[in-house]
């Protein structure tokens, strides 16, 4: 049976050319890089899977505590979805704790409006480090870095990765120049060296630097590192640089 074959359909070929069925043909040294790729990726990818539903299952009574907490503070949704740019440009819905009021978005514009100060800070981080719009437990679960919590359940829809890059808003992508498409390359993670590094305190070129160093160094065993540190500062979230 051929591609010719009236069994097998083009389509079907050109298909299976673009799932990347054609590397596995390749000899020596690029077969092995393959190999070595698709590894590299299939570790990750399980360990994204195992560590997320170990997290999710041990701490669901912390989760459930923090939901109950966040519907007593404030009126308003105990979720917050936000557009965040994922690997191959590919646009998600990123799941976190609600940590502001409900109208944070008409807020924002007319302080940005009312305040040149704030509005160049914005620009700068794309955050305002003392923020009206966010709640009592809300200021608490930024500095502990909870409100991430429920990102778990992006890594285990292959949205997002435990470890990786910074997911960013749409509006960040021109910050990243001609570093944008490297960084697009791989799935943004839920902690990463930015997070563990100082967070909102280091300037918006050195987070670039760190997110592309991430993409050219990443292994398993440099995600072992950040998760290891992200519980010390979670634990111990004294000037972090979260807010």
């Amino acid at each position: 049976m051929t591609a010719e074959s009236p069994f097998v359909s083009p389509k079907l070929v050109r298909g299976l050319r673009k799932l990347s069925f054609q590397p596995l043909l390749l000899e020596g040294k690029n077969r092995n890089l393959f190999v070595k790729i698709s590894y590299r990726d299939f570790a990750k990818r399980s360990f994204d899977i195992v560590f997320s539903l170990a997290v999710l299952i041990l701490l669901s009574p912390v989760y459930l505590l923090l939901a109950l907490l966040i519907a007593i503070s404030s009126p308003g949704p105990i979720f917050y979805l936000q557009t965040r740019i994922g690997k191959n440009h590919r646009p998600f819905k990123c799941i976190k704790f609600r940590t502001m009021v409900t109208n944070a978005d008409e807020v924002l514009q007319d302080m940005l409006a009312r305040h040149p100060e704030l509005r160049q800070e914005y620009a700068d981080n794309f955050k305002l480090k003392n923020d009206p719009r966010i709640t009592c437990i809300g200021k608490f679960l930024r500095v502990t870095s909870l409100d991430e919590f429920p990102q778990f359940l992006n890594v285990l829809k292959g949205e997002m990765s435990v470890v990786g890059p910074r997911p960013l808003v749409p509006d960040e992508l021109f910050m990243y120049g001609r570093y944008i498409d490297k960084v697009l390359t791989i799935k943004p993670g839920i902690t990463g060296i930015w997070q563990v590094s100082g967070r909102n305190d280091i300037p918006y070129d050195r987070r670039v630097k760190i997110d592309v160093y991430y993409v050219n160094n990443r292994n398993l065993l440099l995600d072992l590192s950040v998760v290891f540190k992200t519980i010390g500062v979670v634990l111990f979230p004294k000037n972090n640089g979260a807010y």
